[in-house]
């Protein structure tokens, strides 16, 4: 017996036979009623009767609904989180997203995608809220670990290829836009920003997701030029939908990503998250004070339902089952990236890789070594039921070495072959923040109680679960990450890991540190008194395994820095994670320090190898709108190596920037001509009294370099009068 296909049904089978979805949305939403409009403007649930489930790990068990209209078989869309994996139920820790912008690796982020994609399918979400790409301003950011790095260009493409993957099986959401870049304040901060530091620095990664053809857009909490952005109608109308055509829906960050129903509506928030709360509760008062109308409350849901249509043939698709959930496949995948993710920044003497069979006593020392530590614990926290701790992943690969541990004794290391230092941050110290910086002003939003028949209606639904997911046995202690992490309150490491360094390195000259962090660490306290430092990051579920490939040379150093490590905090733009106003300009990261005339302890793009690289020669021509820059990648050691061979083009006195990568594999003494093309229009600027984008003329200096700044990389200059 089969079921009478419903409106919505019929209307996706004409959007599969070639028809027009907005027009097929149009019609469905002019059949519901007006009671059906207004419920597509928010999240399904009940506030009161789910945050409490939320903060007991409910925000793990299952997902978040919204815009269902079940008369007319409308299926809405069902949120799960990101951006390190998928986070309902016992799912893949992939790396953080930090860790896979320093793989420069679009094919391998693109498989992650699809890795989240089939999980997030499995679980029942069909929306995924993990592509992150907020800049790195400055690296004290207490979110810094969730975006790819401090370069549009770079975190604009890690984006988009993690947006291809997660769309082979579901929908993506980008966020958070835009300028959030501070955590502690992120509910009350107003930013103040020109507009051609707007569009050229802090907006054209997302407009190259939207290119892409990502499905959502979550806004941030922060206000932009005095206007949240949950209600912005310069970001959401001026520029998502006018400037860059956007076709997909919008949704709010989560609880406090607006202030008011009515002119959320109008400036082009489609739907808020994830409760029944402001737009609930204070619709009808907006519609009959003339804040928003009911033609703009259908174009929002039109927004909606077009996107559901255009997604049906792939969300209609059979489910996966759970058996992909941390599957043997996905933890390979896992520890193939982070393995490509880890940075080394120093190898004096060639003390790594270290040869295992020359190896009988290795020393591991720091608090970290033998902890579970996959990043931040709020949001973006993923239940791995397992996680491989560097002294795990040591000692599965060393069966036949002795590994010793010992948290902050740097006795151990006397003597031993090697001594590993494991140290940096934790969730503790670094991630996302909820204090007292944060909801007490906004207590008037939430509503005074919920309402009885979406409460009955939630609570069905929980009973009528056939699956609910629990917190894996060693896994996280806690169901989300309120009053945990905020930003930095500095880029050093603590003062006692600064000393367990320094003593270690007086007991061991073969002393190897591994760095775990979620973005720049200043180092130069202490990093000349050891030959070796590796950036190893929040690592992922395998990250240990993936230290000890590293360690040992099963694998080869492929990371390279996605932002600037400063000589000096002072090099950084001014931060105050307390702050209620700040002002952007277009200058942070490699450019600031460029501009200012300070070099960087260790470089944008920088990052070491076992081998012997070097690019050799270099040309740039002019091919119709597109500049195409030839260099020849050579390994002239005797191992494998991967150079990340990166464009860079200046316009007169102005610092060079990113405007291209190309990623090669080269066997030991192979030379491979590599290319690296971009279009011209990478090069345009922002005229801000005509709102335009204005091409560049005259001459443009382009180098190919292995990292900013490189004094090897020699500049052509290419006319484009």
């Amino acid at each position: 017996m089969t079921s009478t296909p419903t409106p919505f049904d019929a209307a996706a089978a004409r959007v599969a036979d070639g028809a027009d979805p907005v027009a097929e949305a149009a019609a469905l939403v002019a059949q519901m009623t007006t009671e059906e409009r207004h419920w597509c403007l928010d999240g399904d649930r009940p506030f009161w009767a789910d945050l409490a489930v939320m903060g007991q790990g409910g925000y793990h068990q299952r997902t978040f609904p919204a815009a269902e209209v079940e008369r007319l078989g409308v299926p809405g869309f069902a949120f799960s989180d990101g951006p390190r994996g998928v986070v309902i139920g016992p799912a893949t820790a992939f790396p953080v997203s930090m860790a896979r912008g320093a793989t420069w690796d679009l094919a391998l982020e693109e498989r992650i995608g699809e890795a989240i994609g089939q999980e997030l399918r499995a679980v029942g979400a069909s929306l995924y809220g993990g592509v992150c790409v907020n800049v790195l301003r400055h690296p004290a950011w207490g979110r810094a670990q969730e975006t790819y790095g401090e370069d549009p260009f770079h975190v604009g493409e890690m984006g988009a290829a993690l947006t291809r993957g997660v769309q082979r099986h579901a929908m993506a959401c980008v966020k958070h836009f835009a300028c959030n870049s501070m955590e502690n304040t992120r509910f009350a901060v107003d930013v103040t920003i020109d507009d051609a530091a707007l569009h050229e620095v802090y907006l054209p990664h997302f407009r190259r997701i939207v290119d892409e053809g990502v499905a959502s857009v979550m806004t941030a909490y922060n206000a932009v030029n005095g206007e949240w952005c949950g209600q912005s109608p310069m970001l959401l109308t001026d520029v998502l939908r006018d400037q860059w055509g956007f076709d997909g829906f919008v949704i709010s960050d989560w609880i406090f990503g607006l202030r008011d129903a009515g002119p959320s509506v109008r400036a082009g928030l489609d739907v808020e998250m994830p409760y029944r709360m402001i737009r609930a509760f204070g619709l009808d008062d907006a519609l009959a004070a003339g804040e928003c109308d009911e033609q703009e409350i259908t174009t929002a849901v039109e927004h909606v339902v077009a996107t559901l249509l255009r997604f049906h043939q792939i969300l209609s698709r059979p489910r996966p089952s759970l058996d992909v959930l941390a599957s043997p496949d996905h933890r390979a995948l896992a520890r193939e990236a982070a393995a490509a993710s880890a940075v080394l920044l120093r190898n004096e003497g060639g003390l790594l890789p270290l040869d295992p069979a020359a190896l009988s006593t290795v020393a591991v020392v720091g608090r970290l070594a033998a902890v579970r530590n996959l990043g931040d614990g709020g949001s973006s926290d993923v239940w791995a039921p397992t996680a491989v701790t560097p002294l795990d992943g040591l000692r599965a690969a060393l069966p036949g070495a002795e590994v010793t541990h010992a948290g902050d004794d740097p006795s151990i290391a006397a003597g031993a072959d090697v001594a590993i230092v494991v140290v940096g941050y934790t969730k503790a110290d670094e991630g996302e923040f909820i204090g007292d910086a944060g909801t007490a002003h906004l207590a008037s939003l939430m509503p005074a109680a919920d309402e009885p028949e979406v409460v009955a209606r939630y609570e069905a639904a929980v009973a009528a679960e056939v699956h609910r997911f629990e917190r894996p046995d060693g896994g996280p202690d806690d169901g989300f990450g309120f009053s945990k992490g905020g930003d930095r309150d500095s880029l050093r490491l603590r003062a006692d890991d600064e000393a367990l360094i320094a003593a270690v390195a007086a007991a061991n000259p073969n002393t190897v540190v591994c760095l775990v962090a979620g973005s720049a660490v200043l180092i130069d306290g202490w990093d000349q008194q050891v030959p070796a430092v590796v950036q190893s990051w929040y690592a992922g579920m395998e990250g240990g395994h993936a230290l000890a490939d590293l360690l040992l040379g099963r694998t080869e150093p492929r990371g390279r820095l996605p932002f600037s490590v400063p000589a000096h905090p002072d090099h950084l733009p001014f931060f105050d994670r307390d702050a209620t106003e700040a002002t952007y300009d277009g200058w942070h990261g490699y450019w600031k320090l460029a501009a200012d005339g300070h070099a960087a302890a260790y470089p944008f793009g920088f990052g070491l190898s076992y081998t012997e690289l070097s690019l050799v020669g270099m040309g740039a021509a002019l091919h119709g709108d597109e500049i195409v820059a030839t260099t020849t990648a050579a390994n002239t050691g005797d191992r494998p190596g991967v150079e990340v061979v990166q464009a860079y083009a200046s316009v007169g006195d102005a610092p060079a920037k990113l405007v291209g990568f190309a990623r090669v594999e080269l066997d030991p003494g192979e030379r491979r001509v590599v290319e690296v093309r971009f279009p011209t229009t990478l090069l345009a600027r922002w005229d801000t009294a005509a709102r335009a984008w204005s091409p560049v003329a005259g001459p443009v200096h382009v180098a190919l370099a292995r990292h900013a700044g490189d004094p090897a990389a020699t500049p052509v200059t290419i006319d484009l009068a």
